[in-house]
């Protein structure tokens, strides 16, 4: 699908259709870097079209065909009908666009006009007992990326442990882009979602979320503790030193840096577009022993993206 013989000069005003393929996306990027909130309207406008096509089609291929009438022919012409309907159930007030557009309007430090929906939300955003404070701020990404489909409805605990750390996440999300769904869930994942936290020695606060150990290299403040780790699949207790920290954001900066630094972590840094994917790169890099945490992380990620999206 194109927007008129110029990338760089679509009609924002007549931009009607929906945005699958590089050519287009890169003129959206193009748009909204020029700094104007209708710029960024109708980019967080057309990310929404996207999810909402996504969202579309995984319903279609979840309902069974009859196989009578299915060509090539019927399937285009599907197609492009959830195209369009993804197009016209997208830009609605209240809906996931003004979130995208209230995150790139903040992200970007961008002061839109009074009462325009990238800067004024048409309602707090909530999920359960949160307030607009302490609500979580989803990002761009929680938007971006595919739909995800979850077994179990998501516990108050679940739900308050990303409530408490999803500014920090989101603020780090900013600095390195690493998803900041993907954080909270592997920090939810290896503390029990807050309820198996790494104390130090006189029973202090390790601060230390990602259950990152502390190498030789490592010069900070650390906390011992017993531990279980996988040794040729068995299951074995082991003390192990683990790295602490003076806060939370300093355990999430830490995480980040290994991720976004570390050789070793390099292809999952890489899969950022895929929590599965993501995941499962850490487990290929030694993340953790557990011959499950690919698994075990996935579905832990998808809690996360499924909770920060309830708030729209």
């Amino acid at each position: 699908m194109g927007y008129g013989n110029s990338l760089g000069t679509p009609s924002l005003g007549n931009m009607q259709s929906l945005a699958v393929d590089t050519q287009s996306l890169g003129a959206l990027k193009l748009q909204a870097g020029k700094n104007s909130p209708e710029a960024i309207k109708e980019t967080a406008k057309q990310f929404e079209s996207l999810f909402m096509r996504e969202l579309v089609k995984s319903m279609r291929e979840a309902t069974m065909k009859s196989g009578m009438l299915d060509n090539p022919g019927s399937d285009l012409g599907t197609d492009l009908l959830d195209q369009q309907l993804a197009v016209s159930m997208s830009g609605q007030p209240g809906g996931l666009s003004d979130l995208i557009a209230q995150q790139l309007t903040r992200q970007m430090g961008i002061t839109a006009e009074p009462g325009t929906d990238a800067a004024t939300p048409t309602r707090p955003q909530t999920l359960g007992s949160a307030t607009p404070s302490t609500a979580p701020r989803a990002t761009a990404s929680d938007a971006t990326l595919p739909p995800v489909k979850i077994k179990r409805t998501p516990t108050e605990s679940q739900a308050s442990f990303v409530r408490q750390h999803s500014d920090v996440a989101s603020k780090v999300e900013k600095a390195t882009g690493i998803p900041a769904s993907f954080m909270l869930g592997q920090a939810g994942h290896e503390t029990g979602w807050g309820r198996a936290q790494i104390k130090t020695k006189g029973g202090g606060n390790s601060f230390n979320l990602f259950g990152i150990k502390a190498g030789a290299s490592w010069t900070g403040k650390v906390a011992e503790v017993t531990t279980t780790e996988y040794v040729n699949g068995v299951a074995k207790k082991q003390v192990a030193k683990f790295r602490a920290y003076d806060s939370y954001e300093d355990s999430f900066k830490d995480y980040a840096r290994l991720i976004s630094e570390s050789p070793r972590y390099a292809k999952a840094r890489a899969q950022t577009g895929s929590a599965q994917a993501f995941a499962s790169g850490l487990q290929k890099a030694g993340y953790a022993t557990d011959p499950e945490y690919a698994a075990k992380l996935s579905r832990a990620i998808n809690t996360t993206l499924h909770l920060r999206r309830l708030q729209v």
